[in-house]
């Protein structure tokens, strides 16, 4: 189900970034925890109360040499082409300013709907500051302190009651639902055209020609998919060429209705940071991942071509270790074939279920080969484990102090799991409950 986006809009100084972390809260990333990957914190996930929604701070854009006034205006920009609610932030200690008055501008011009918080309101006392707030046109001005975390609670509320209803365009259960995601002339739309064998995306060698997702029902050897062609995913536009940061914004609504997610690269350029961090919000959101090598035909090759490429990959995607690596050209349509039987084989094991005593079985070998760690004298204790859902595969393992698992022995088990199960393409989660 695609999660509504919120944006967070206002000139400098005002605590975007404060606001933003207070909403997504200490949420540390799977991915970060693991070297390989580097992530910008300009969008996360957030929840309130029976909403989920993503989250962009704008105040995290780094747009270059641009007078502030102009940087302002681009933020703004990109946050009305790409959330559903903007909650437009302001100093309730400086009062309204030109710059505040140069933003409601801009949000004028919006369909989108437009929150107003005023910020740093950090006693009662000073809730007479927001009054000249209303001659922004924004309706009644809410006072919230992101220092102090007073009134968060009634933006969200308020930003919540414009939230669109979700999208039910859902299928089959029997469908397979991939998506395609990477920078842009990558080569996701010669893709899709290359499966589809018909030109059903427009195709440039101009990045960011693509408009938006479209979706490519398919059916193969009676198997039934549907292509979530996430195009582009950078618009054409000065905000979108100054800054790679915004390739993961389309890419994520993507992933969210996704049962696989391919991880286009470009073989010619080979490996850059960008297709880290958008593999990277795959991974977290725990979708299969399979890593398509595009753009094949154009490198030169001898016998240690796709082995020397395959490792190179293998060293940057460290946190993507699980995921098949496929190498083909769409231009050529070589070795496209391959590629359905991987997505299915990702689908399948993302949604494989284990039997409890069988899984048990291989937990008790793997503690009898590397006995569980100890801390300050006390030693883990593992005494059952059982899996809890699917898509991905996620398993609890209860214990006597769930904080005495450490990392590196949760993948230890993990490891063992996999070489029992398989488990190709899929993450798979694992908790630890203090059993009672």
């Amino acid at each position: 189900m695609v999660k509504p986006v919120i944006a967070i809009v206002g000139r400098p100084n005002v605590g975007k970034s404060t606001i933003f972390n207070r909403i997504v809260g200490e949420r540390i990333s799977i991915v970060e925890d693991i070297p390989g990957v580097t992530r910008d914190r300009i969008y996360s996930s957030g929840e309130w109360l029976t909403h989920d929604f993503n989250i962009i701070d704008t105040g995290g854009i780094d747009i270059g040499e641009e007078p502030f006034l102009e940087q302002i205006r681009q933020q703004a920009e990109v946050a009305m082409d790409e959330a559903d609610v903007i909650i437009f932030l302001t100093n309730g200690k400086e009062g309204v300013t030109a710059a505040d008055e140069e933003v409601a501008k801009i949000l004028y011009r919006t369909k989108k709907p437009v929150v107003l918080g005023v910020n740093k309101i950090d006693n009662p006392e000073m809730r007479d500051q927001i009054y000249d707030f209303y001659a922004l046109g924004f309706g009644e001005p809410i006072p919230i302190s992101g220092s102090h975390g007073l009134g968060i609670g009634d933006l969200l509320d308020e930003a919540a009651k414009h939230f669109p209803k979700l999208d039910q365009t859902e299928y089959d259960e029997d469908v397979i639902k991939f998506s395609l995601i990477g920078r842009p002339n990558v080569g996701k739309s010669s893709l899709v055209n290359a499966i589809l064998g018909e030109e059903r995306v427009i195709v440039s060698n101009i990045a960011g020609t693509t408009r938006d997702a479209i979706d490519s029902p398919y059916t193969y050897d009676e198997q039934r998919y549907v292509i979530i062609d996430t195009a582009g995913i950078r618009k054409k536009g000065k905000v979108y060429e100054n800054t790679e940061k915004y390739s993961v914004l389309r890419a994520l609504r993507a992933i969210e209705r996704s049962d696989v997610v391919l991880v286009v690269i470009n073989a010619e350029e080979g490996i850059i940071e960008q297709d880290k961090k958008i593999a990277g919000y795959a991974h977290e959101a725990g979708r299969a991942v399979v890593i398509v090598v595009n753009k094949w035909d154009a490198v030169e090759k001898d016998e240690k071509t796709m082995k020397e490429f395959e490792q190179k990959i293998r060293d940057h995607f460290l946190f993507l270790d699980y995921a098949p690596i496929v190498f083909l050209s769409a231009k050529t349509k070589k070795r496209v074939h391959t590629l359905l039987p991987m997505i299915n084989l990702a689908s399948e094991n993302h949604s494989m279920r284990v039997e409890t005593s069988v899984l048990n079985d291989i937990i008790m070998d793997a503690v009898a080969m590397n006995p569980t760690p100890t801390d300050k004298g006390k030693r883990l204790k593992i005494y059952y484990a059982t899996q809890v859902s699917v898509k991905p595969p996620t398993f609890v393992i209860f214990v006597n102090e769930p904080e005495l698992l450490h990392f590196s022995y949760e993948r230890f088990l993990e490891n063992r799991i996999r070489d029992a199960f398989g488990f190709e393409g899929t993450p798979i989660k694992i908790f630890a409950r203090e059993r009672k």
